[in-house]
């Protein structure tokens, strides 16, 4: 047989076949008088063998295990792992699945955040705070297409029984239409803040309004933050669009909130 044969008859392309060749996974048969592959029964048997290994997922590299008597691994023992692999590989797609399926139920009812794919738990409070507010006047304040960036940035931050708390936290403290309205107030006032220096002095009482509405959880987390926990990008994140005066206004509730949450243990009692 020559190569096309070969590769007709086992539904390899003449390509893969001398890719083959080239690293030793398929000996290089005699050739005739004209220069042509000469192929045999066993070189095909061979071949097959070789197309059925990799279909089953085996590299090449395993493959040449398996066919090398040197190898020191048996057929088996390379299976039972490809199958441990396989069922890996099958579990995360199952969990993407799920996560995959709260989105897309999110987003067939309208639901789905602008900010998203976000975690169940931040989409949950993205839809408390869109409820609550709904009955507020005027347009939506800059700040609070702010504050849901970086709860979303949070999200990312905080996963697992942390995320879900900071969200539980945050959820019961918009859970009120009241709750929703001093926020909006908020997020006015810092508005009113662009382009003001540190020491304007209107930033003592908007820094009382935010600590006065940051939840103790949100305040010790934050306050948890290490530099190797990502503190310092979260802060360069935080006030990368703020004026100085809102820099001063944040930097001064998440002091007091620190303080209110842990007993004043962490800052000295500074105010």
């Amino acid at each position: 047989m020559r190569i096309g044969e070969i590769a007709g008859l086992v539904g390899v392309s003449t390509r893969a076949v001398r890719h083959y060749h080239r690293i030793g996974l398929l000996p290089e048969p005699p050739r005739r008088a004209n220069g042509y592959r000469a192929y045999t029964l066993r070189d095909a048997v061979l071949l097959a063998r070789v197309r059925r290994l990799a279909e089953l997922g085996l590299s090449l590299d395993e493959v040449r295990d398996v066919l090398a008597d040197d190898s020191g691994r048996e057929l088996a023992e390379v299976l039972e792992e490809l199958d441990a692999d396989l069922a890996r590989q099958e579990a995360e797609v199952r969990e993407r699945r799920g996560r995959l399926a709260v989105l897309l139920a999110q987003a067939r009812e309208g639901r789905l955040p602008a900010e998203g794919p976000v975690s169940p738990e931040l989409a949950a409070l993205f839809a408390d705070m869109a409820r609550t507010s709904a009955g507020l006047p005027g347009p939506e304040p800059r700040m609070a297409r702010v504050d849901r960036e970086l709860f979303t940035l949070m999200d990312t931050m905080a996963t697992g029984e942390e995320g879900a708390r900071l969200m539980a936290a945050m959820r019961e403290a918009v859970a009120e239409p009241e709750a929703m309205r001093r926020a909006y107030e908020l997020y006015a006032r810092l508005d009113e803040l662009a382009g003001a220096g540190a020491g304007d002095p209107r930033v003592p009482a908007v820094a009382r309004l935010l600590t006065e509405l940051l939840p103790d959880e949100v305040a010790a987390a934050v306050g948890d933050l290490g530099p190797e926990a990502g503190a310092g990008v979260f802060e360069g994140a935080l006030f990368a669009e703020f004026s100085p005066a809102q820099v001063e206004v944040v930097r001064r509730a998440m002091r007091l909130a620190v303080e209110r949450a842990t007993g004043g243990e962490r800052c000295g009692g500074e105010r």
